[in-house]
């Protein structure tokens, strides 16, 4: 069974166009985040399609701030519409399910994430994909919209709200 990073890989290459010319095969199956989402109940009959498209999005993040495991440039431009494209991917893909609420879980994961990086709290987004997808498994539940509330602010606890709020439900 091809694990989700490289059938991201086979799905960016087939593609075709500029960014499957910088496809890398990851040298580790990697892929734990998605495989958490998959894991739920809310993917049931639908695991191999969650895995792959949490993987996309957060292939897509790694492009615009840190390095890739599917897609390698050494071009910032094009890393950062190469991180467009994975997000839209995965979230298109999460839309074609129906699955809304995952969609917004998922746009709120970017938002949160981007708004820690852009205040240099790297722990806070690394506790935001870890609750984002939590809720993509599980859900959505009260603690968590509490949580992302304070990390929008900017709450010096809300790392630490976020974790909590990610054990399975």
């Amino acid at each position: 069974m091809t694990g989700p990073l490289e059938a991201l890989a086979a799905e960016v290459e087939a593609a075709g166009g500029l960014l499957a010319a910088t496809v890398s095969r990851p040298a580790s199956p990697d892929g734990n985040l998605g495989a958490a989402a998959a894991a739920g109940p809310r993917a049931s009959g639908s695991e191999r399609e969650y895995a792959l498209l949490v993987e996309a999005i957060r292939e897509g993040y790694l492009q615009h701030y840190a390095t890739g495991r599917v897609v390698r440039t050494e071009d910032p431009d094009l890393a950062l519409l190469a991180g467009d494209r994975l997000y839209a991917l995965g979230l298109d893909r999460l839309a074609a399910l129906g699955d809304l609420d995952a969609v917004a879980e998922l746009a709120d994961v970017i938002s949160l994430a981007a708004q820690a990086h852009a205040e240099g709290d790297a722990e806070r987004a690394a506790a935001v994909w870890a609750a984002g997808v939590a809720a993509v498994a599980h859900g959505p539940h009260a603690e968590l919209e509490a949580a992302k509330a304070a990390a929008r602010r900017g709450a010096p606890d809300a790392a630490g709200r976020l974790r909590a709020a990610a054990p399975e439900r």
